[in-house]
């Protein structure tokens, strides 16, 4: 099928283009270039953007849940109804993102998202029309007691090479992150294991300090975990991990910006100081994303969701009910980020980070016709996955 999207305002990397147009052949981005110089005869279908934004898919890579599901009840329905969820909002791919839990509730977890991802590259028996499974996040069990946040504290512990090789085995390839706290025993092991094994490792839920972080940074970390949540923060005598994951320029940095995680002055000096090459945007968003408030629960733990803030009987943070246009449209409007450069971290950066940015993160001739539409408060109201069509309007 050929598809011609005309009328929009074309969000590349570096600029908004106007009175251009994209060409879709299948999959693929066949052309980009000026509107007049198309045949709308040559085409199966026209899309009339109607002045509106074209961007690229946003990519979630750090998320737990939504819409009443998690990635811990390890069902293809769980999976299955997250990925329609995460269209609305704009995500054309994400990694399902598992909490701290017993060694065998994760491995079900891991397993599920593998067998899952193996059923969407099967496409005779996979519909197309909703998010696609980009690979696993896996954030514990491997954190510190003092920053564990949300995570159940009977289970965090220390990596072990056996272990997290039984973790790779049940995936099938299929881990993209594995979080931890490089001040642990065995966690610079750990690094050099997972790292020749091409995983990225993320520094989260860590009291490492500035030399500790470093010394994760040399051995491999090229992540950090929702910067500032869950981990020992900037002292001008100890600028320990957040001082170290900013001064790094090997290191991306997640972002939650909900408005309640962090404050838009901290956001702001992120990307001043990281650059808008090295800002990911995530939601880490639990089960009560898009339902109403109420009582959840994550990792095993009641999550009590007030006003759309989701917290522990002890008042921790338990992740977030955010979803990534949302982020984009408060990292414009909260945090005075150009919309191309919001638009960047929730696209191009994250596929940079899981390796895939030759094929999605950004509307170039020859990568996937993951695209999306959307208005001036990055309400979406089209999504193309694989040049697949669902509209909202």
């Amino acid at each position: 099928m050929k598809i011609l999207i005309k009328n929009a305002k074309i969000i590349t990397p570096y600029e908004i283009l106007k009175d251009y147009a994209v060409s879709i052949i299948d999959n693929k981005i066949e052309d980009l270039r000026k509107e007049d110089d198309f045949d709308e005869k040559n085409f199966d279908k026209i899309i009339d953007a109607n002045g509106n934004y074209l961007s690229p898919g946003f990519i979630d890579i750090h998320n737990h849940g939504n819409f009443g599901y998690d990635t811990m009840n390890a069902t293809f329905e769980a999976l299955e109804s997250m990925s329609y969820f995460h269209l609305k909002n704009g995500v054309t791919g994400f990694l399902p993102t598992t909490m701290t839990a017993s060694l065998k509730e994760i491995k079900m977890a891991i397993k599920n998202v593998a067998d899952y991802i193996e059923l969407q590259n099967n496409k005779n028996k996979f519909k197309e029309q909703k998010s696609q499974v980009l690979g696993l996040y896996l954030e514990g069990p491997y954190f510190s007691q003092e920053k564990k946040g949300a995570h159940a504290p009977r289970f965090l512990k220390s990596p072990e090479i056996n272990e997290l090789k039984e973790f790779l085995d049940v995936s099938n390839q299929t881990v993209k992150i594995v979080a931890l706290a490089p001040e642990l025993p065995g966690a610079l092991e750990a690094i050099t294991y997972l790292k020749s094994n091409g995983i990225i490792v993320s520094a989260g839920h860590t009291n490492a300090t500035f030399l500790e972080m470093k010394t994760g940074i040399d051995k491999g970390i090229t992540l950090a975990t929702h910067l500032y949540n869950g981990m020992r923060c900037f002292s001008h005598r100890e600028p320990a991990v957040v001082g170290a994951v900013l001064n790094d320029e090997r290191v991306f940095c997640e972002v939650i910006c909900d408005g309640i995680h962090l404050h838009a002055a901290a956001i702001e000096l992120a990307v001043k100081v990281k650059g808008k090459d090295k800002i990911v945007l995530i939601s880490d968003a639990m089960m009560a994303t898009g339902l109403e408030d109420g009582e959840y629960e994550i990792g095993g733990q009641k999550v009590y969701v007030k006003r759309g803030v989701a917290r522990l009987s002890d008042g921790s943070l338990a992740g977030s009910t955010l979803t990534l246009n949302k982020a984009v449209y408060n990292m414009v409007n909260t945090v005075n980020i150009p919309l191309q450069d919001a638009v960047r971290m929730a696209s191009l950066n994250p596929a940079k980070v899981i390796g895939i940015s030759d094929k999605k993160g950004s509307i170039e001739i020859g990568k996937d016709a993951d695209l999306i539409i959307f208005d001036e408060n990055i309400r979406i109201l089209t999504t193309i996955v694989m040049g697949n069509i669902v509209s909202y309007k």
